[in-house]
């Protein structure tokens, strides 16, 4: 199964609630922080602000990228 690498350059992020409602699958609000990161099921050894995500969701999460308006957000094929 081929996987797309999702970052988020979290001290960036306003937390302006798109990814998570445009890609819920990929990301979520933290409740540490209220910013958002990558659900637990595709973070990369834990870390909220990586993941490795299937192919199926390729989209989504270029989808939830091009609405960030603090272009936060990177998907990498």
């Amino acid at each position: 199964m081929r996987v797309v690498k999702v970052t988020i350059d979290r001290p960036g992020c306003i937390s302006c609630e798109s990814c998570w409602t445009l890609c819920p699958d990929v990301f979520e609000q933290d409740p540490n922080d209220d910013l958002s990161s990558i659900t637990e099921q595709y973070r990369v050894e834990g870390n909220t602000a990586e993941g490795n995500v299937p192919d199926d969701l390729a989209d989504c999460a270029l989808e939830a990228a091009d609405s960030c308006p603090v272009t936060v957000i990177f998907v990498e094929e």
